[in-house]
């Protein structure tokens, strides 16, 4: 009953949140030069017809009023349409943002595998060899510009090698798996269609190597400090003492009681990974949302910027509510007042 009525004010928190962050989106971009008319007319638009669309586009309004009109139109579940793409918001975002969370999740993965096992290797090698290593690959990962990264991967595994695709999501003629979830190697699976799985696996490695390389270093780093702390704790070595192997003590014991800041730096860099994953996607062509939020941005495309805006809200917000909810899972001691 207590994680319910925790849900449902946080569900509710939720609202002024969104609202405030929707009217400092919307006045931000109206403030910016330029005319989204005139960018959607075409270049050699005469000024009869790009009046004619400000009056269409509603541009010729207060911007409270145009506001006010947006908010209407959102509660609806009408996110408008773009003025890049020519379609409904909500059809680009169907389009794009599968892709995105596709990466997010393969790179979180590859987080979670390399990351937290470095740390808790660090920590119980602490100042050895093994340390040492481990802490200098974070740092390097942390220091290293993704874009850079991306560009010598491409170079060395695509260009050179030729091992590992550059771009795109598929071999060129293969067709995507019928749609359900729009992520293709879920797809693939559920329709068991696994030429289209290996590749769409294959072509996920050097952008998702790319994007977990920093998230690596931050998680290897919040896994050894936690775990040093751990480590210290007179309950470790009583379980050592009482001839409990390293492996269980460490994993069993230790890592478990330092999961809280872990699991906390894991849902902000799956949420920043989400939202910041314009580098990425641009350097290997992946047909995401950051991308799309590029373009958007460029072309002056209000509804868009807006749509994606608020999207990454919510999915920040959703991410740091199940975090704080498996809070009690891994420590049953807290409660949720």
């Amino acid at each position: 009953m207590d994680a319910l009525r925790y849900t449902l004010k946080r569900i509710l928190l939720m609202i002024p949140i969104l609202i405030g962050i929707s009217m400092l989106t919307f006045f931000i971009s109206n403030t910016i030069p330029g005319d989204p008319a005139r960018l959607a007319a075409g270049p050699y638009a005469d000024a009869k017809v790009i009046e004619e669309l400000q009056e269409k586009m509603g541009l010729n309004d207060p911007v409270y009023i145009q506001y006010f009109r947006y908010m209407k139109s959102l509660l609806q579940g009408d996110l408008g349409n773009s003025n890049y793409s020519h379609q409904p918001v909500m059809e680009d975002i169907k389009q794009y943002f599968p892709a995105t969370l596709e990466l997010t999740f393969f790179s979180m993965f590859i987080t979670i595998l390399i990351g937290i096992p470095l740390g808790v290797i660090s920590a119980s090698k602490k100042d050895k060899i093994a340390d040492q290593f481990a802490r200098v690959l974070a740092l390097i990962g942390v220091a290293m510009p993704a874009f850079w990264l991306g560009i010598i991967l491409l170079l060395f595994f695509y260009l050179k090698l030729g091992v590992l695709p550059g771009s795109g999501r598929l071999d060129t003629g293969l067709a995507p798996p019928e749609t359900i979830t729009g992520m293709y190697t879920i797809d693939a699976i559920l329709t068991g269609n696994w030429t289209v799985f290996t590749s769409a696996v294959i072509h996920l490695i050097l952008p998702g190597i790319t994007q977990a390389a920093v998230t690596i270093g931050m998680i290897t780093r919040m896994t050894r400090s936690s775990m040093l702390e751990v480590l210290r704790s007179d309950y470790i070595r009583t379980a050592f003492a009482k001839g409990g192997s390293e492996r269980r003590v460490l994993y069993g014991h230790a890592l478990r009681n330092g999961m809280m800041p872990i699991m906390t730096l894991l849902g902000m860099t799956f949420g920043h990974s989400l939202g910041g994953s314009v580098l990425v996607e641009s350097v290997f062509s992946w047909p995401g949302l950051g991308k799309y939020a590029v373009n958007a941005i460029t072309y002056l495309d209000f509804p868009a910027v807006m749509a994606v805006t608020i999207l990454i809200a919510v999915l920040f917000i959703i991410v740091n509510l199940v975090i704080d909810i498996l809070y009690q899972v891994v420590d049953p001691r807290l409660n949720y007042e």
